[in-house]
């Protein structure tokens, strides 16, 4: 029987969130600054986020969208789902940096060629951000979904109920499990219970 992988973690302390993002915006590609922006700012999948492009996000004025509309890689249904603040901002900055005029560039190109990042190179890329802030443990390509997933619970009392419909759970206890709130209650239960 095939050992069952630890799951990567969701970034839990806000200031190691926004560490990594300062980083990323002074010294890393415009490229790695807009996919970790876009992925904490979207829930969106990685698989969702790679094949993005320009026309994606900015439209044929060079305005960036407010609105992304995109079908999903799982169920092919069409999502629109808005962009906030940080995402726009992430989108400003990586066209002021890339310069791009090309409407049908990929947002999250590779280096080696005009095929986007794959998921392996990802991987390489949140554990290298991970680990420049001092955080230990798994982290990977979901690491940026369960980061929204778990900031929106935990630090800005988004109900459950929310959460769970975004990140398109069945059940709460999936989300809680996929976040895994259930080891920080049970974590705070031992820190309580001290008999």
């Amino acid at each position: 029987m095939k050992k069952k992988d630890t799951p990567v973690q969701p970034i839990r302390d806000p200031e190691k969130l926004n560490a990594i993002k300062t980083i990323l915006m002074e010294k890393a590609p415009a490229r790695d600054y807009l996919l970790f922006t876009l992925g904490v700012n979207t829930a969106l999948p990685v698989r969702d986020l790679l094949p993005l492009r320009v026309v994606d996000v900015v439209d044929t004025k060079g305005k960036v969208r407010r609105v992304l509309e995109l079908r999903t890689g799982s169920s092919g249904k069409l999502f629109r789902i808005r962009l906030n603040d940080a995402a726009a901002e992430a989108i400003r900055h990586y066209v002021s940096r890339e310069g791009r005029t090309k409407r049908d560039a990929l947002l999250f190109r590779s280096k080696t060629g005009e095929a986007p990042l794959n998921r392996a190179q990802v991987w390489r890329l949140i554990n290298g951000w991970c680990r420049a802030v001092g955080l230990t443990g798994r982290y990977g390509g979901h690491t940026l979904r369960k980061t929204w997933g778990y900031m929106a619970l935990k630090h800005h009392s988004v109900p459950l109920h929310a959460v769970r419909r975004k990140l398109g759970h069945t059940t709460p206890g999936e989300t809680r499990r996929y976040l895994g709130v259930e080891d920080d209650k049970i974590e705070h239960v031992e820190d309580l219970v001290n008999l």
